[in-house]
């Protein structure tokens, strides 16, 4: 198994992609090999400076670099020899299991969608949040960014691509899918919301709960393993809790529970309905964040995620 990291992407790289990369092979099994894309000598003086035989990884040297304020499709198309348009290719061609970057997501997203193409039947692939519970447990919420403006059977599909991933990633058998709403009624929320919510009523596809309103998110009322929302709003709820968390950290009021607030301890989200393992990290991706990434990214290849979806929309 080969997974492939981009070492240039993010507000800290290359030197916190590569010390993440350092952490992540203690957790690794042997037979894991992590691909370090980007400028390798800079990678291999980071490795020295840490003592690390630089033959534990393999390199992909490039010479370009996305931006983060670049325009997306431009950049791409501009910079062939950059470490996230490398990094589709190689995933692409089948030279590594999975390619993650903490770097311009808007890139990150067109290089998914454009090369290695949504799964036939995916209308429009998305992305998940993880949402701790007090019970030690955890949900996903999604679409979390990525398409702000949804229809309904959209919504039905993220539906399905939730449940596939908190089964095959998460093991949770049967996972229940509940739909963000103002109201727990059937008859409330706004077209998008009434109509989702009919197509999803008594369907077989995944395990429908019913709606879920914002103070059930994190546990009570309706019960749900899968939160499904139109970008914008999985979107606002996610930038909600980083401010929650940021500012019980601040007043030094972390408890157990909080402390799992942090971005850190999940590294990245995959994207999800794509022929391939894609992953996308916070731009500010301290080095925990990119070996819990890199953690993650195994799972997935374990997992067969796109295999799993090509099954379920075939």
């Amino acid at each position: 198994m080969k997974l492939g990291i981009d070492i240039m992407g993010g507000d800290f790289a290359p030197r916190t992609n590569v010390e993440g990369a350092i952490k992540a092979l203690a957790e690794l099994p042997e037979s894991t090999r992590i691909v370090l894309i980007g400028d390798a000598e800079k990678a291999k003086e980071i490795l020295s400076e840490h003592n690390i035989d630089e033959s534990l990884f393999d390199f992909v040297n490039t010479t370009q670099v996305v931006e983060m304020g670049e325009h997306p499709t431009r950049a791409l198309k501009q910079k062939p020899d950059s470490s996230i348009a490398i990094g589709f290719q190689l995933l692409q061609k089948g030279e590594i299991n999975s390619f993650g970057s903490a770097g311009n997501s808007g890139a990150i997203l067109v290089g998914a969608m454009f090369s290695i193409r949504p799964v036939l039947g995916v209308y429009r692939p998305c992305i998940a949040s993880i949402v701790p519970k007090p019970d030690g447990k955890q949900a996903i919420i999604l679409d979390v960014g990525v398409v702000a403006d949804c229809k309904p059977d959209v919504l039905y599909q993220f539906a399905v691509l939730g449940a596939i991933y908190a089964e095959f990633v998460f093991g949770i058998k049967n996972p229940r899918v509940g739909l963000l709403n103002i109201g727990a009624e059937k008859e409330k929320g706004n077209l998008l919301t009434q109509a989702s919510y009919q197509l999803m009523d008594g369907t077989t596809d995944f395990n429908f709960v019913g709606n879920v309103e914002g103070r059930d998110i994190y546990g009570g009322g309706v019960n749900a393993d899968v939160i499904v929302c139109d970008g914008f709003t999985g979107n606002v709820v996610l930038k909600q809790a980083e401010a929650f968390y940021k500012l019980m950290a601040t007043r030094g009021i972390l408890d157990d529970y909080f402390k799992r607030f942090n971005y850190e301890n999940y590294g990245a989200t995959p994207v999800l309905g794509v022929n391939g393992n894609v992953l996308l990290g916070h731009g500010i991706s301290s080095s925990k964040a990119i070996k819990n990434m890199l953690l993650l990214s195994q799972d997935l290849v374990e997992a067969k995620l796109p295999q799993k979806i090509k099954k379920a929309f075939k």
